[in-house]
């Protein structure tokens, strides 16, 4: 009887984990599953910390319940088959900047060489490793718009230098014009 009842809780957390979960990866604007295998508690500690500071989450669940709860989700199933789902998978999930998280997991990887991506959904896309490698080089959102602003800005302050110039050169001349009326 007891058994029975511890076994019925279990289920019971596990339903409620899966459904918790569902909802977090429909919320979320990117969803990155990785192989941490041979990654240390203390690099783990550090790339949560990491990932905190842009608002995203590591979780680490049981492969069986990221298919239930990716189902819920409806996740793309290219991302929840048997072999993205095999050996351990980590989920890093955001729901506010999508990039942000895959730059740090990007930059974590090439200083660490681990954890691995698998695949990731971006914006309700499916990303291979490939791609999710890529994405991870790109700068930060902040990061480009600045760059678009210094783009569109550098043709005006061009604009603003020459004609600033030639209003120098304009005092300049009348300067001079003055100065040579008032010797004559």
């Amino acid at each position: 009887m007891i058994k029975q009842d511890k076994q019925s809780l279990a289920f019971q957390a596990k339903q409620e984990l899966v459904k918790s979960l569902g909802s977090t990866l429909s919320s979320s604007s990117s969803i990155v599953m990785v192989n941490f295998t041979g990654l240390s508690v203390s690099l783990q500690q550090n790339l949560k910390k990491q990932l905190k500071q842009v608002g995203a989450d590591m979780i680490v669940v049981k492969n069986t319940l990221i298919k239930k709860a990716g189902g819920l989700a409806k996740i793309d199933e290219k991302a929840l088959s048997d072999e993205i789902l095999s050996g351990q998978t980590a989920l890093v999930v955001s729901s506010t900047d999508p990039v942000a998280p895959i730059a740090i997991l990007g930059k974590f990887i090439k200083e660490n060489k681990v954890p691995e991506f698998k695949v990731g959904v971006v914006d309700g896309n499916f990303r291979d490793a490939v791609s999710l490698q890529k994405l991870s080089t790109l700068p930060g959102k902040d990061e480009l718009l600045g760059q678009v602003l210094g783009t569109l800005m550098s043709p005006m302050s061009g604009l603003v230098a020459t004609l600033n110039g030639n209003t120098q050169k304009l005092l300049y001349i009348l300067d001079q014009k003055s100065k040579q009326k008032a010797g004559d």
